[in-house]
């Protein structure tokens, strides 16, 4: 077997990264998500501290779409959301070859611990409340707001919401934007497809078989499109559906 050393410590500056030559420090527990609190790990004798979650005030990064901005000196950095690393490869190649002007986000979302088994108390609001197992429950998500940190082309021109579900993992991505260029439904698809097989290989799938969500458990993969779900109303209105599997993929990055 393989021995693995745990710490008791709930104060990250009491933890002796120093001790065990631990260079990153992935923070997943989703309390310690600001620069001043994710920064106690430096403390302790880490180099470096990766957020696995949005951050008000460190430096986010999605894979794909921004990462040559990071500079040496970012001991801490946010890797945002699963969310937000589904959306924003997709925004991005669109933004480039036509153009965004405005856009709204729906993401499907599977179940997270932060929901509770049967209904009961939420801090967040009444409907977080309710048993996830039984409902399809609206909840805000800054998943598409985030987009603009890392694309600043599109700061204020996305928002979103999402439906938690009851399933175990793999969630769903629902964009639908107002193109500054017109373009056909298939002539996105293609610039989705080339940037897949290109610069965005390993981040942005391209699925055109008729698959659902299952079949994208354990896909390492940020964004996965998905051309028959797509549709488009005129040549600037277009509603476009990208998979993710929010644990695995989110975590291969």
């Amino acid at each position: 077997g393989r021995a693995t050393r745990v710490s008791p410590r709930r104060n990250p500056e009491e933890i002796a990264w120093g001790e065990t030559s631990a260079h990153y420090v992935v923070e997943s527990t989703g309390i310690f998500t600001s620069l001043d609190k994710a920064s106690a790990h430096l403390k302790g004798g880490a180099h470096r501290v990766i957020i696995s979650a949005p951050s008000a005030d460190a430096p986010m990064f999605v894979m794909g779409v921004n990462q040559d901005a990071l500079e040496p000196s970012m001991a801490v950095v946010s890797n945002a959301s699963c969310t937000t690393n589904c959306l924003a490869p997709l925004a991005k190649v669109i933004n480039e070859r036509f153009g965004i002007d405005e856009g709204l986000m729906t993401t499907v979302h599977a179940t997270t611990a932060t929901q509770k088994t049967v209904d009961g108390p939420s801090g967040k609001d009444w409907r977080g409340g309710r048993g996830a197992g039984e409902n399809i429950i609206p909840s805000s998500t800054g998943a598409a707001k985030a987009v603009g940190k890392v694309i600043p082309s599109l700061n204020g021109k996305l928002t979103g919401m999402a439906f938690r579900v009851p399933t175990a993992d793999v969630s769903v991505v629902d964009l639908t934007i107002r193109l500054k260029k017109a373009a056909s439904y298939a002539e996105i698809c293609s610039a989705i497809k080339e940037a897949s097989e290109g610069s965005l290989e390993g981040i942005l799938g391209y699925s055109d078989e008729q698959l659902v969500s299952q079949d994208f458990l354990g896909d390492p993969r940020s964004s996965v499109f998905d051309v028959k779900a797509g549709i488009a109303l005129t040549p600037t209105f277009v509603k476009l559906v990208s998979w993710d599997d929010n644990e695995w993929g989110y975590s291969n990055r």
